[in-house]
């Protein structure tokens, strides 16, 4: 019967194969022979696995520092879209009153034309009491956003030069990778591991989350702010255009009064 082998194979090279991959565990992951030759087996397991929670809590506060960055640029698109809400408030509210005023300046060239068009304008003018003199006009009311936008505007804009001092120039790679024996792995009372390297960085993935959270509670207060002050807006925006087109009638009403007198 022939052999499944060529003639120069080595059929003991097989187990000397298996034996080199036992022995390189972990080799090529950034670890040393020379660091790893004095270890078995179970060892190098150990400490390849140990390695691997460091990085795997390195990748977790990696994970959590960009989004806090997501949730910073979000919450500096809100603040912006906010400010622009506020300038178009105030647009709206000057737009508004210079309605009002045409319509006052209408209302005057409509007494006008009625004494114009009357033929005893001018006896009913002469004995007719002299109007008394009109008030001053009011002041015009500054514009004033919603108070859930002022809010949420000042909580956001108050922890933007925060957040640029206290994670802007953070590094996180910093923490390292050491192995971490037994020991220091148990978890002491206060829920964090006793190595000081893991440990800082679960107190800094901590301090990320609740980040995360004040982040995303800022945003829904600024997205609320927002809601409520396009629908105080939209209130007045029709009330504009109601007075715009009342306003456009009695202009075309006027004019054809005027052609009516020529």
């Amino acid at each position: 019967m022939m052999s499944a082998y060529p003639k120069n194979h080595n059929p003991f090279a097989d187990d000397d194969e298996e034996d080199n991959e036992v022995q390189n565990f972990g080799r090529g992951r950034g670890y040393e022979d020379s660091t790893d030759s004095h270890m078995s087996e179970a060892e190098r397991r150990q400490k390849y696995l140990q390695q691997e929670v460091m990085r795997t809590a390195q990748s977790a506060v990696d994970s959590s520092q960009r989004s806090i960055g997501l949730i910073y640029d979000s919450e500096k698109m809100g603040i912006d879209t906010a400010e622009e809400l506020k300038r178009q408030g105030e647009i709206l509210k000057r737009t508004e009153r210079m309605v009002d005023n045409m319509d006052e300046d209408l209302k005057t060239s409509q007494r006008h034309i009625n004494t114009i068009k009357s033929v005893w304008g001018g006896f009913v003018n002469y004995f007719k009491a002299k109007p008394e003199p009109s008030a001053a006009p009011e002041q015009p009311i500054a514009y004033e956003p919603s108070s859930k936008l002022l809010d949420a505007l000042s909580q956001s804009q108050g922890h933007q030069d925060e957040y640029r001092q206290s994670h802007l120039n953070m590094t996180t790679s910093g923490f390292g990778a050491s192995g971490i024996s037994s020991e220091e792995s148990i978890s002491s009372q206060n829920g964090y591991p006793r190595n000081q390297q893991l440990r800082a960085i679960h107190q800094q993935l901590d301090d990320n989350l609740d980040d995360m959270s004040l982040g995303l509670g800022r945003l829904k207060n600024l997205g609320l702010g927002l809601q409520t002050e396009i629908e105080d807006q939209d209130v007045t925006l029709d009330s504009l255009m109601n007075k715009v087109d009342r306003t456009d009638s009695k202009i075309r009403a006027t004019n054809q009064q005027i052609k009516n007198l020529k």
